[in-house]
């Protein structure tokens, strides 16, 4: 698919800068802990609009709409299940007011995160339930006119099958990032091997894909080699966090600097990663680190694990999950990204 903008700029640029954290960065705005920060496309749309162009001025490429926990089972939540099509509407409004004024092509995309429910066969969302919730969401972000639907923090792969068609129903293009927290895994127990080869699979093709959020930057990198060494022949997304979470004065800090993440950035561009950005605690700090390091550093060799884990700290686990010797952890609900 190349006539939609995303692939077109792929096609112009062999890598581009994702933006950071949405919950962070709001979080330093003022959005309370419990909070529906998808409200804040309607209630606050100054501070969303300061959001977005945060990502732009320190010089994203394509940045998130605010609408990770925009569908109708999360905002249920919070009492705002009829809102989907407003709010998510509203988020990609923003976005898109923001990228036309910038002077240079930005792709906005809409976020999609998870139900958080666990889908069928063991719990009790179904494919039909799940594809119906992710097609509402998809026609509030077409309708503020987003460029390409991001659904990510997925840990099923039967939740991105359905967005996948949910996608389709929407006709836009997608992106679509798992998050490898579990000894190399997804909750739900699947490995980068796994993922690729799945993603190969699905009908309605993603434009790019990979992992997000998880544990910390060097878990991700060794992430996105899987998905190299696996075989992957479309774009892949690397958007790690900002460190490691510390809890500090009540509140949760990542102790990842721009210096390290600026390392980071370079490095997932020699494992192989297109789109790079960054996920919970990135900062525009994080990003303005980021893209001078991507612009002025060389590309190098992919690096070793040893590399990767001198330059940005040891791993979690001992394994990526793809030599099966990864323990399996029950699952957990979705959580919102970061």
């Amino acid at each position: 698919m190349t006539e939609n903008p995303l692939s077109k700029l792929l096609l112009l640029r062999d890598w581009l800068l994702a933006d950071g954290a949405t919950g962070t960065n709001l979080f330093n705005t003022g959005l309370e802990s419990g909070d529906a920060p998808e409200f804040w496309n309607v209630d606050h749309p100054e501070k969303i609009t300061a959001l977005y162009k945060g990502s732009v001025d320190a010089g994203s490429d394509l940045f998130l709409t605010n609408t990770f926990g925009g569908n109708a089972s999360r905002l249920k939540l919070h009492g705002g299940e009829a809102r989907v099509h407003e709010l998510n509407k509203a988020g990609a409004e923003i976005g898109r007011e923001v990228a036309d004024q910038s002077g240079r092509p930005i792709i906005v995309a809409g976020s999609v995160g998870p139900t958080g429910e666990i889908m069928a066969p063991m719990g009790s969302l179904t494919h039909e339930i799940a594809v119906e919730m992710f097609h509402e969401q998809a026609e509030g972000l077409k309708a503020g006119g987003a460029d390409v639907l991001w659904v990510e923090t997925i840990s099923a792969i039967e939740e991105f099958r359905a967005a996948a068609e949910a996608f389709a129903l929407a006709d836009m293009p997608w992106c679509g990032t798992m998050s490898f927290d579990t000894a190399g895994r997804t909750m739900m127990g699947l490995t980068s091997k796994d993922m690729t080869k799945q993603v190969g699979k699905i009908d309605n093709a993603p434009v790019a894909f990979g992992a997000n959020c998880g544990v910390g930057a060097s878990d991700l990198l060794r992430t996105v080699i899987g998905f190299k060494k696996a075989g992957a022949n479309i774009p892949v997304i690397a958007k790690g966090n900002a460190g490691i979470p510390k809890y500090h004065d009540g509140h949760i800090h990542y102790d990842g600097t721009p210096e390290l993440m600026a390392d980071y950035a370079v490095l997932a561009r020699d494992c192989g990663a297109t789109i790079i950005g960054g996920c919970c605690g990135t900062t525009p700090d994080h990003l303005r680190a980021m893209r001078e390091a991507l612009e002025t550093r060389p590309r190098g060799e992919t690096p070793s694990l040893d590399q990767i884990t001198t330059a940005l700290g040891g791993f979690s686990s001992e394994s990526d999950g793809t030599d099966d010797k990864a323990p399996k952890r029950p699952a957990r609900r979705g959580r919102r990204r970061g």
